[in-house]
């Protein structure tokens, strides 16, 4: 975190590929009282009706891609994991975007720390807005079920979206903390539990 990005609390940073079980850990977390701030909510804000990357993305790709007023996510979703080329613009226009409106809700925070949750933290510049990294880890055969089953989406496109995410191996050793998700919610609650009362003694 650079100097000009910090504040007086402590920001976790966590993260897992896509059917990892980050909102699991982040609805824990947030009963605790803790703020999170969502990476994924945030790119919504930033394309919102009237927003200027908004009107970006139709002159990319046709107006069609607005559906009564708000940006067609699962068009575009289709769009970006068929074409690099095309992600990689998209990236380019949204991502600085996105890191300002994290900065701008991680400074609000009230808790005595915060959670930064992105699917795209390291594959990002986002990791430099958070002080420690907590990854929700679980098998890869594992995360394609839970994510099928989530998002209603075929294993042939769950597996491009893993493809385009960090690999696993390479998430792990980015990783101050590791939860494993592959068990029960209880299970997980005890071990996010351990990981509260550490996260509060370091701040």
């Amino acid at each position: 975190m650079s100097k000009q990005e910090q504040n007086t609390k402590m920001t976790i940073g966590v993260t897992g590929g896509i059917g990892s079980g980050k909102t699991a850990v982040t609805d824990f977390f947030s009963s605790k009282g803790v703020t999170i701030v969502d990476a994924d909510l945030a790119a919504r804000v930033v394309v919102e009706p009237d927003k200027p990357a908004l009107a970006e993305i139709a002159k990319r790709f046709g107006s069609g891609i607005i559906l009564n007023g708000n940006l067609d996510r699962g068009q575009l979703r289709t769009i970006i994991f068929d074409s690099a080329d095309e992600r990689l613009w998209l990236e380019t226009l949204l991502h600085p975007l996105i890191r300002e409106q994290i900065r701008i809700e991680l400074q609000q925070a009230k808790s005595p720390y915060a959670i930064l949750v992105s699917p795209l933290m390291l594959e990002t510049d986002q990791h430099e807005l958070v002080n420690r990294i907590l990854v929700v880890d679980l098998p890869e055969a594992t995360q394609i079920e839970r994510a099928m089953n989530r998002d209603h989406m075929d294993e042939d496109q769950t597996r491009k979206i893993i493809a385009s995410q960090m690999p696993r191996e390479k998430r792990l050793e980015w990783a101050d903390d590791v939860v494993e998700n592959s068990g029960t919610l209880e299970q997980l609650h005890q071990s996010l539990e351990k990981l509260h009362e550490t996260y509060l003694s370091l701040v």
